[in-house]
C-alpha cells in the first residue's frame, strides 16, 4: 500500500513537470514571436552650434553731471535750455558777485604797493652797495699807506676807516634782504590777485564737456550758493548730459560670467528703432552683485545722430559659446541632460539598442553638442526612453525636425 502511495506521488510530480515545460515553452515561443516596439530616431550629424545669451540692457549717458558754481552769486544771465546742445568750453551763464570787483580793485592795489616796494628796496639796495664800496675804498687806501709809511696816518684814523667799511657791509647786507622780502611780499601780492581773478573767472559757468543740456534749475536772478563740497546742498545751475557716445549695461548672469571677456563682441536689437546693430564689450565691473548675482557689463555706443535716447531699452544678444563643427542632436535623444551621467540609447544596424554614456557640450534650445560617446552617422533613440533597456531589438522610424534643414551639412 505505502509502495502503490510512492508511485502515485512520483507520477504526479513527473507530470507537473512535464506541464510546467510545457507552459514556459509557450511562454517563450510567444516572447520571440512579438513585434519589436517602434521608437523614433534621428541619426548623429556635423552642425554649427551657437549659445546666445540675450540680456535687457539700457543706454545712459556716457557721463553727466550737475554743473554747479564755484562761487556764491545771482544769475545775471543764463544762455542755455533743456535740448540745447553746447561744446565744451561754452558760456552757460553768468554770475553778478559785486563785492567781487571791490576784491579785485584791493587786489590790484596791493600788487602795485608791493611793486613799489621792491622799487623803493632796490633803490636802498644800490646806495648801500655805493656807501660800501666808498668805505672800502677809503679803508683800503689808509690801511696801505700805513703800512708803506708807519706814522705818517695816525692809528685812529685807519680804525675809524675800518669801522665805516664794516658798517656799510652791514648796511649792504641788510639791504640785500630788504629787496628779497620786498620781492616776496610782491609775489605773494600777485598770488592774491591771481586768486581772486581766478574767482572772479569762476562767475562764468561754462560746459565742462560737449552735451545736451537735460535739466535747468535756475532762472535768471536765481540765487546760486557755491558748491564746493561733494555732499553740498547748493542748487546746480543746470545738468549736462554727453549723448555723442551712450553706455549700454546690461547684467550677466554668474553662470556666464566666466565666458565674457572685453572685446567680444554681440548684437545689440533696437527694439524701438527696428534695426540692429554691433557692438563690442567695452569693460565690466568684475563683480558679482550679491542681490541679483549678476556682474554689469558695457558697450560703448556711437550715437552722432542722436536717434538713441538715454533711458531706451534694447536687447544685447551675447554668444557664450558657439562651435562652427559639432556633433548634434536634438536635446531629447539625450537622457539625464544637465545631471552628472546623461546618456544615449544608440541603435547599432541590427535595430539592438545599447545604451552609453556621453559628454555635452554647447547647448541651444533645441540641441546639444556631443563630445564623446557616440560618432557622426550614429542613430539614437530621440523622444521617452522609458520602458528602454540595454540590447532591446527594436523597430528604428527616422524623425523629422524643422531645424534639421537649417543646421545639417
Amino acid at each position: 500500500m505505502t509502495r502503490a502511495l510512492s508511485v502515485l506521488r512520483v507520477q504526479a510530480v513527473t507530470s507537473a513537470i512535464v506541464v510546467g515545460a510545457a507552459c514556459y515553452g509557450a511562454a517563450a515561443s510567444q516572447s520571440d514571436t512579438r513585434p519589436p516596439v517602434t521608437v523614433p530616431v534621428v541619426p548623429v550629424n556635423r552642425v554649427a552650434l551657437s549659445n546666445d545669451l540675450v540680456l535687457t540692457a539700457e543706454f545712459t549717458p556716457y557721463q553727466e553731471v550737475d554743473v554747479m558754481a564755484k562761487v556764491a552769486g545771482y544769475i545775471k544771465i543764463i544762455r542755455v535750455d533743456i535740448g540745447d546742445h553746447v561744446r565744451a568750453g561754452e558760456l552757460l551763464a553768468t554770475l553778478e558777485v559785486p563785492e567781487m570787483q571791490n576784491d579785485l580793485a584791493k587786489a590790484g592795489a596791493a600788487v602795485n604797493a608791493a611793486q613799489a616796494d621792491v622799487a623803493a628796496a632796490r633803490d636802498g639796495l644800490n646806495r648801500a652797495s655805493a656807501s660800501f664800496d666808498l668805505a672800502q675804498l677809503s679803508y683800503t687806501r689808509l690801511a696801505e699807506v700805513s703800512n708803506r709809511e708807519p706814522g705818517l696816518v695816525p692809528q685812529q684814523d685807519v680804525d675809524v676807516a675800518h669801522a665805516h667799511d664794516l658798517e656799510a657791509e652791514a648796511q649792504l647786507a641788510s639791504a640785500k634782504s630788504a629787496l628779497t622780502a620786498a620781492e616776496e611780499r610782491a609775489k605773494e601780492a600777485v598770488a592774491d590777485q591771481q586768486r581772486v581773478q581766478t574767482m572772479a573767472d569762476y562767475t562764468a559757468i561754462r560746459a565742462p564737456f560737449s552735451g545736451v543740456i537735460t535739466k535747468r534749475y535756475a532762472n535768471t536772478g536765481s540765487m546760486i550758493q557755491a558748491g564746493t563740497a561733494s555732499q553740498t546742498q547748493a542748487m546746480p545751475v543746470v545738468r549736462l548730459a554727453q549723448n555723442n557716445l551712450l553706455r549700454l549695461t546690461f547684467p550677466v548672469p554668474v553662470s556666464a560670467v566666466g565666458q565674457v571677456h572685453i572685446g567680444d563682441s554681440l548684437d545689440i536689437d533696437l527694439v524701438t528703432l527696428g534695426r540692429t546693430i554691433r557692438g563690442h564689450i567695452t569693460r565690466l565691473t568684475e563683480s558679482i552683485q550679491t542681490s541679483t548675482r549678476t556682474m554689469d557689463t558695457e558697450v560703448d555706443v556711437p550715437n552722432p545722430d542722436g536717434r538713441l535716447v538715454p533711458g531706451m531699452y534694447a536687447e544685447a544678444h551675447l554668444r557664450v559659446a558657439a562651435s562652427s563643427d559639432a556633433l548634434g542632436v536634438p536635446l531629447d535623444a539625450i537622457e539625464g541632460l544637465g545631471t552628472t551621467t546623461p546618456r544615449a540609447y544608440v541603435v547599432g544596424r541590427d535595430h539592438v539598442i545599447r545604451v552609453v554614456a556621453v559628454q555635452t557640450g554647447v547647448q541651444t534650445s533645441a540641441q546639444v553638442e556631443i563630445r564623446s560617446g557616440v560618432q557622426e552617422g550614429d542613430t539614437l533613440v530621440v523622444g521617452r526612453h522609458a520602458g528602454l533597456v540595454d540590447g532591446e531589438r527594436v523597430d528604428p522610424r527616422t524623425a523629422r525636425y524643422e531645424s534639421d534643414a537649417a543646421t545639417h551639412r
